[in-house]
């Protein structure tokens, strides 16, 4: 069931911890309203103003801002507005026909709902505009919710002009966690504060219901400058006669204009431009991160100019998220991927590419890039070897290659790389070259070929920080040294450090915390954050030594990774005078948890939370609480059955995990839990019912089958184990653990040379391994 995202385990604990971001996806709407939002240096208070006290002085901009995605984010359904055809037509996806037409002037459509019955709703809202066009329809208790079937709003002649589902090739029927009624498409957690203007989710976890509102229903003016008031204020002191050093930055919240004069300049001899200054601020970057970026909200209270990590919970380059060299994988909205690109690193800011009011490109294809990098050196055929008139010759299709979301929406990866068909075989990824060639059915290997004799072997043997990523997923060992080196090196982009570090909590040694020594007060906030998240894993003196520090740190989600790490530490090995600060900062981690009660994932962190602070009969109804938000979620079903597995209480665990299988009966997680249990009871042949069930379930998971098949052999069944194996490591060929089985399988049930077969590859793969080498030598002779 690929649909159920399943976290990936760190540290070798069993507890899951889901970061709210993993779940956004794609609104109770409010009155227009002005809300108490920043204090500027003059010590009053800023508030939202609205576009049109911007369009006096600001014209051009306004102008370019009309019509933009920005403006157009959200609206309410008029015939202005709703772009679909409601004019009485049918849409049928997987047996289910929705009817979409109007009556007395209100947009209806007659879909499936809730409870699996064909239900009449109302449209209250229009959801973007390009390439589709999405619609918003009112709940009880203020929730408003995604309709997955949507306008493409496409040209016909590209496509477009049809109604379309969201999931084409999925039947989401009503008990499904991904159905449209369901928490995962709600508005209001999932997609509002990135739609409209000071939005505020006001979700009452008392009476379950929202309360959202806003000051303006798109992206307008304030969203990005922040609340305009000061700044109107100032103007019209200025024209009145006031000195404009009357407010300091002219009022503005944030200014998001370059103050340091810098231009972008050839250097002699030099084919790409460079920063005439260094880049001083990062203000901008952080701004636009706010929602181009895969994150979940901290706090309701934005602070503009501020860092992302003082509002949001961004992710790193996670499992699930993007693929191991960093390329986007799942929808991840640019931040992270931004993050890891040279151009970053260069001081290249969104506005350097992006015109920031309509948010258009300033021009169109390689001219863009030529601005920088010189079109007589990166234009010739001579760089890109393909026809100048034809994709191939494109810096976006070779840089910044496409993958489509949400059926008809292609999305450009910011990380900007040189694509290396070579690795895309052991690590699983994508390349440019074969994705423009996947007509032609050309091998990686074909891709290879050609880029060595293009540009000569220096590029395919330089180090990708993707093969260490990819090897600290799968947790093997010479993975240590190389993520230990990223981590540490300063001329790495942050989020390749950060990532680095994050994949260090599966190597729990002395090189792994004299490097958290030292990143733990990295001036980065987003390495001190992904310190945090791996000290947590570590012993109590450890954590209370590097964590206690972090509690006054002046970003809120250092703060806040630092104290939920110091829940694990017995009270009494913390310094008397750090346990106030704790409290209040675990306060504070408590109010940015509630801040999404209305999630499953929230009760899930604070049942860690009181599993740290020994609060069991607190974790249990936590873990319970996530369950029936979203019966469909597999983290809370395995850590309540861990939690009564910790007390002793594992018939309890079993009755919880078969309750998620009677629900959900091909979760392959929950399989995998029951079949560990059923291990610990000595029920074997049960227990590898589950095993199976699980490999079979989720064959991209090698894990999975790897222990069934151990299981078959330690259960006397070297044969099936084998058959397993090595339809396992057809899809994961690079698996060591599933060679290395294959290996010693093979040797012991009397296959010398099937074994050696293997050990080769291990040799071939790894060969840094001496026990590989030491094998190879022994099945040789």
């Amino acid at each position: 069931m690929k649909k159920v995202f399943v976290p990936h385990l760190t540290g070798g604990v069993s507890i899951l911890f889901i970061p709210l971001f993993m779940f956004l996806n794609c609104n109770r709407a409010g009155e227009a309203e002005n809300v108490v939002n920043q204090t500027l240096t003059t010590g009053q208070t800023a508030e939202y103003r609205g576009r049109e006290s911007c369009k006096e002085c600001h014209e051009k901009e306004f102008n370019l801002f009309q019509g933009s995605d920005h403006d157009m984010a959200m609206d309410t359904a008029i015939a202005e507005t709703v772009l679909g055809d409601f004019s009485d037509i049918t849409y049928t996806h997987f047996g289910v026909t929705s009817r979409f037409y109007m009556s007395d002037g209100k947009y209806i459509v007659y879909t499936e709902g809730p409870e699996g019955k064909m239900e009449n709703y109302e449209i209250s809202y229009v959801f973007g505009i390009r390439p589709l066009q999405q619609y918003l329809i009112e709940f009880p208790g203020g929730s408003y919710q995604c309709l997955p079937i949507c306008w493409d709003t496409r040209p016909a002649n590209q496509g477009g002009q049809r109604w379309f589902h969201i999931y084409q090739h999925e039947r989401i029927p009503p008990d499904d966690m991904l159905h449209w009624t369901r928490v995962t498409q709600n508005w209001n957690y999932m997609c509002a504060e990135c739609h409209s203007t000071n939005l505020r989710k006001n979700y009452s976890y008392g009476e379950k219901t929202y309360h959202t509102t806003w000051s303006e229903i798109d992206v307008s003016c304030e969203a990005c400058h922040g609340p305009g008031s000061e700044h109107i204020d100032w103007a019209e002191k200025v024209e009145a006669g006031s000195s404009p050093e009357i407010y300091a930055d002219m009022g503005l919240v944030v200014r998001l204009k370059d103050t340091d004069n810098a231009t972008w300049i050839f250097d002699p001899d030099s084919v790409t431009a460079r920063r005439s200054v260094p880049r001083q601020s990062d203000e901008l970057v952080q701004m636009c991160s706010r929602c181009h970026a895969r994150r979940a909200v901290a706090t309701e209270d934005y602070y503009h100019g501020g860092s992302l990590l003082n509002t949001h919970w961004p992710s790193l380059l996670d499992e699930n998220l993007y693929f191991p060299d960093g390329q986007i994988e799942d929808e991840v909205y640019v931040y992270a991927s931004f993050l890891q690109s040279k151009m970053y690193q260069a001081g290249v800011v969104c506005k350097d590419c992006h015109e920031p009011h309509s948010g258009k490109v300033y021009v169109d294809g390689n001219a863009l890039c030529y601005r920088c990098h010189m079109a007589s050196e990166y234009g010739p055929r001579k760089h890109h070897f393909h026809d100048p008139a034809k994709e191939g010759a494109s810096c976006f299709e070779c840089h910044m290659h496409e993958r489509t979301y949400m059926v008809v929406d292609p999305r450009r990866d910011h990380s900007i790389r040189i694509p290396r068909p070579d690795l895309s075989d052991k690590l699983g990824t994508p390349n440019a070259c074969n994705q423009c060639h996947e007509h032609e059915e050309k091998s990686t290997q074909w891709a290879t070929d050609y880029l060595r004799k293009w540009y000569g072997d220096d590029l395919l043997e330089q180090f990708h920080y993707g093969e260490a990523f990819w090897a600290g997923r799968m947790r093997y060992p010479e993975a240590q040294q190389e993520l230990l080196r990223l981590g540490g090196d300063q001329n790495q982009p942050p989020m390749v450090r950060a990532t680095a570090i994050s994949l260090l909590s599966g190597y729990s040694d002395a090189s792994t915390s004299n490097l958290l020594r030292q990143t733990v007060d990295d001036p980065d906030p987003l390495i001190r954050y992904a310190t945090m998240t791996v000290v947590e894993f570590a012993e109590p003196e450890f954590i209370r030594d590097l964590a206690v520090p972090r509690l006054t740190d002046s970003v809120k989600l250092v703060r806040l990774m630092a104290a939920n790490s110091l829940t694990a530490v017995p009270r009494n090995l913390i310094p008397e005078g750090a346990i106030g600060q704790l409290n209040k900062t675990l306060e504070e981690y408590n109010a940015s948890l509630m801040i999404n009660a209305d999630h499953p994932s929230t009760h899930l962190n604070f049942g860690n939370l009181y599993l740290n602070t020994g609060e069991y009969e607190k974790a249990e109804a936590s873990y319970k609480e996530a369950i029936e938000i979203e019966p469909g979620l597999v983290g809370p079903y395995i850590n309540l059955a861990d939690l009564y597995r910790r007390l002793d209480r594992d018939a309890e665990g079993e009755t919880t995990l078969k309750s998620a299988l009677d629900k959900y009966p091909d979760l392959a997680a929950i399989h995998y839990a029951l079949g560990l249990l059923k291990v610990r009871q000595s029920e074997h042949e049960e227990a590898m019912v589950y095993l199976e069930n699980a490999a079979k379930h989720d064959p991209n998971d090698p894990h999975y089958s790897y222990v069934y098949a151990i299981g078959l052999n330690s259960q006397q069944q070297p044969e099936e184990a084998l058959k397993v194996l090595k339809d396992a490591v057809k899809q994961h060929p690079y698996d060591r653990n599933i060679l290395y089985s294959l290996a010693t399988i093979s040797m012991e049930n009397g296959e010398p040379q099937e074994a050696l077969k293997y050990v080769e590859r291990l040799v071939e793969y790894y060969p840094d391994d001496p026990n590989y080498r030491q094998i190879h030598g022994l099945l040789s002779n």
